[in-house]
């Protein structure tokens, strides 16, 4: 073997080591990322979820509003990305407590009672107005001592929250919007940063209160974080004072 062929044939041994060496580090990394996005929805491999799909206030029949649906295909893509499966449960056919199975809750308390029972049961320091009149005040939020009101297709709010409720349980994502097209603003908010909120909050619970912006214009897609508002959340309400009697 002379000294040409000799190095050809190093040069192929060399990239072929070099190949393999950086398929495996791809591999590793990919591996690791998936164990982390794993760890942060609670979806392990082959685990069953739960979407707990609320229903249309505007429809006489049973139905989910258009947004509520885009919502669901967002987090179904999710959990297949974890390897994981979704069951698809409208809201009042619900009858199981949480922690079981990991579940992503969408729509506000006025047309999902499963939310309505999660913020009262997990978060007892939120209030959403689920009044239909006076207008203005519809869907607003009152978080600790600070009121959000909506003006629908400007700027509205939506709540993202991870909430667990033991070192085993699987945790419960809620997305509690102000409109349906909120709900699928949060879904891809959190399809966007899951990332980064696993880092910041790695196991623990969150609520975040994010804001949709001019979405009449821009749809889902324009969203400022606002707050961290997990503790006034998590923190029941004061009673509301009553006259003494003389």
């Amino acid at each position: 073997m002379n000294d040409d062929v000799r190095n050809i044939v190093l040069g192929l041994v060399a990239t072929a080591v070099s190949a393999s060496l950086g398929w495996l580090a791809r591999t590793y990394l990919w591996r690791r990322r998936l164990r982390r996005k794993q760890a942060f929805f609670g979806l392990p491999e082959h685990a069953e979820s739960l979407l707990v799909v609320n229903r249309d206030p505007a429809a006489t029949e049973p139905a989910v509003h258009r947004y509520d649906v885009f919502a669901l295909l967002e987090l179904s893509a999710l959990i297949k990305e974890c390897g994981a499966h979704a069951e698809v449960v409208t809201q009042d056919a619900v009858r199981q407590g949480f922690g079981e199975r990991t579940e992503f809750c969408v729509g506000g308390p006025a047309s999902n009672r499963r939310m309505a029972a999660h913020l009262s049961a997990m978060l007892p320091g939120l209030r959403v107005n689920t009044e239909p009149e006076p207008v203005a005040e519809r869907s607003a939020f009152r978080i600790g001592g600070e009121h959000y009101t909506m003006e629908r297709g400007l700027s509205e709010h939506v709540l993202l929250a991870r909430v667990t409720t033991g070192d085993r349980a699987r945790p419960v994502f809620l997305f509690c919007g102000q409109s349906a097209i909120t709900n699928q603003a949060a879904t891809r908010y959190l399809a966007r940063h899951h990332e980064r909120l696993a880092r910041t909050y790695r196991d623990d619970t969150f609520v975040l209160l994010l804001k949709v912006l001019n979405s009449a214009a821009y749809g889902p897609d324009v969203v400022e974080l606002v707050a961290d508002v997990t503790r006034a959340a998590r923190s029941p309400l004061p009673e509301p004072e009553t006259a003494g009697t003389a």
